[in-house]
């Protein structure tokens, strides 16, 4: 049997790194549960006769930090924010009420962009978007002219 040492969590049995890594390559390879990529979102587009629907997840976010906009037919939507952390305020001779001591800050900064070139054009002026329990919900209503019409057999 060989020693093991630790320090905190990490063990410097030598078989610990491998099976770390080969984990590591499993789930990043073979896991279907978590397809997430840094920076990217679902999103879901349906289109019926007369509108376009796209609901995007933005969690975290709120109506004043996303953006959205069409032009010449590409929507894109897009989410930035910025979070000042506490020794960036402390740097800045801001008052801090927290007495606490940061170790990890990973939510600082986080932006997010899409774009989606739309087939038909869309009534960029009849466009609605709602923000509900970090989901963005978009209606972009068709042009009359690129609604498919039914003629009638006399």
């Amino acid at each position: 049997m060989l020693p093991v040492i630790r320090y905190g969590v990490r063990s410097l049995e030598p078989t610990h790194w491998f099976n770390r890594d080969f984990d590591r390559l499993l789930t990043g390879c073979c896991d279907d549960t978590d397809r997430t990529v840094t920076g990217v979102y679902p999103v879901d587009i349906r289109e019926d006769d007369d509108n376009f629907t796209v609901e995007a997840e933005m969690p975290g976010f709120t109506k004043d930090q996303i953006s959205v906009s069409i032009e010449k037919g590409v929507l894109s939507i897009s989410a930035e924010r910025n979070t000042v952390p506490d020794a960036t305020a402390k740097a800045a001779g801001e008052p801090s009420g927290d007495k606490s001591t940061s170790h990890l800050t990973e939510r600082r900064y986080n932006r997010v962009h899409r774009s989606f070139t739309l087939p038909t054009s869309v009534d960029e002026s009849k466009s609605q978007a709602r923000l509900d329990q970090g989901v963005l919900h978009l209606t972009l209503p068709k042009i009359a002219e690129v609604k498919p019409r039914k003629i009638t057999i006399t």
